[in-house]
């Protein structure tokens, strides 16, 4: 008998991590930040794993200025700020050498509200993704990340 996803990728060496579907349908985790959960949008196609200005203090986030603009959800040339070694913690899988980008959420969390889905502190992005190796299961909901 074939192995499931599951099983395989649990032999592997890879812990799973249920995702929450959203009303927006967007795939929401919960993960930490160098000790402070947060609940984050999982979005494959944001290149940079960011976090709303808000979560500088709530995250203990050393801000630096930066010279990359934000585009995304709406929104072009933003100001952002960067944020070097923090400690993100999804699941079992932790990296404590993420650089996150700091931007103004506010249009996100503006849809988000609108839509009846609860606010987020970020975005975990395609560089914790492929850091992580991380496989998505998208019948099933959870994310697999290799520790």
């Amino acid at each position: 008998m074939a192995a499931t996803l599951q099983q395989f990728l649990l032999d592997k060496g890879y812990t799973k991590v249920k995702l929450h579907l959203t009303k927006t349908n967007h795939f929401e985790i919960k993960a930490s930040i160098n000790g402070k959960k947060g609940r984050f949008i999982l979005d494959t196609g944001a290149s940079s794993s960011c976090v709303g200005f808000e979560g500088i203090e709530t995250f203990k986030l050393k801000a630096e200025d930066s010279m990359i603009k934000a585009a995304g959800a709406g929104a072009i040339n933003m100001e952002t700020k960067m944020a070097k070694k923090n400690k993100v913690k999804i699941g079992k899988w932790s990296n404590n050498k993420i650089v996150l980008v700091l931007f103004n959420l506010t249009h996100v969390n503006t849809a988000l509200i609108d839509h009846n889905s609860k606010p987020v502190d970020g975005i975990i992005g395609a560089d914790i993704l492929k850091k992580a190796k991380a496989v998505i299961d998208y019948e099933k909901k959870y994310l697999y990340l290799r520790i």
